[in-house]
């Protein structure tokens, strides 16, 4: 039986240029309902055009794509009912209190007087702006302003909802408070597509990332099979006894050793399998450890190795 669950988004061979700057080359994408999926890459390496295509806010050059089942280009109007869009900076009007903004909204989405109060009162009490409703946004906080740019998101109620950057400029609780929404929402079966400049932010929420750059996508999978794409994973052991060292690095193959810490380095990916191997060696060498640590790259090794830059360029 096919448990596989249906796409909510998907590119095939989607390609930009401006003039005679190719932005995008052909990229392929997929994103199952109810999922997260992380767009990463360097700075110009296309990943707002992405959003900006598959939001139909611009043309692609060639390629198909569609969103909710619906094409971008033959169904635009569709696909707009279905999605929510915020960028990296809050779309709020300051001259309008948080509630008015909301209620713009809903206007904006058609929906009823009724309605629009209804949605609005509930999305203010959900991301805890019920005391700030009758201020103007002007005074709220960074982390403020973007609960209430993803509130208007939601007055439509989308199912998908593409987040650019989502993040810049909040300190780190704000950060956290934003990741808690971006999880609360799927949980509720709603898809999120982001884009990032954080790798952390990548790690925490993403079910599957994608690494954009130079116009195509040159890695993608789970955090933690891109971890296991950079070489340099290794485990720490820590001897019981010193007379067993010398036995030890020649047992494992070990890469370095530290004869006063009693530790001992020994390549590894990280994998159930890899680990295994380590653990039948000490076995059948009856070697004594006291300590097993496991380190494997990180999204900042993998960013570095794929891009050859680092997030902070």
């Amino acid at each position: 039986m096919n448990t596989r669950k249906p796409l909510a988004i998907e590119a095939l061979n989607l390609t930009k240029s401006y003039g005679e700057n190719k932005v995008l080359d052909g990229i392929d994408i997929t994103v199952p309902e109810g999922s997260i999926f992380s767009l990463l890459g360097p700075n110009g390496a296309g990943k707002t055009t992405t959003v900006n295509i598959l939001t139909t806010l611009i043309p692609s050059g060639s390629g198909d794509a569609f969103v909710g089942g619906r094409h971008i280009d033959k169904e635009a109007d569709e696909v707009r009912k279905l999605i929510g869009v915020t960028g990296q900076f809050a779309a709020v009007d300051t001259l309008l209190t948080g509630r008015e903004n909301l209620q713009l909204m809903g206007r904006l989405h058609h929906l009823g007087k009724a309605e629009t109060r209804r949605r609005a009162e509930e999305l203010l009490e959900r991301f805890d702006l019920m005391e700030a409703a009758k201020r103007a946004p002007s005074t709220y906080s960074g982390g403020m302003k973007r609960r209430l740019d993803i509130a208007m998101c939601l007055m439509g109620d989308p199912k998908i909802i593409f987040l650019d950057e989502p993040t810049t400029g909040l300190d780190p609780a704000g950060r956290r408070t934003v990741w808690s929404i971006i999880r609360r929402l799927v949980k509720g079966g709603t898809t999120i597509f982001l884009t990032t400049q954080y790798l952390e932010e990548a790690d925490e929420l993403a079910d599957k990332i994608a690494v954009l750059d130079g116009g195509k996508i040159v890695a993608e999978g789970t955090p933690e099979q891109l971890k296991r794409l950079v070489p340099g994973g290794h485990v720490t052991l820590r001897l019981h006894r010193a007379d067993q060292l010398d036995r030890t690095v020649g047992a494992l193959e070990a890469t370095g050793s530290d004869p006063d810490q009693l530790t001992v380095q020994v390549p590894s990916d990280g994998s159930v399998h890899s680990l295994r191997k380590i653990l039948d060696a000490l076995d059948r060498e009856e070697i004594e450890v006291d300590e097993f640590t496991v380190h494997t790259p990180d999204l900042d090794d993998v960013f570095l190795s794929l891009t050859g830059q680092t997030t902070a360029d």
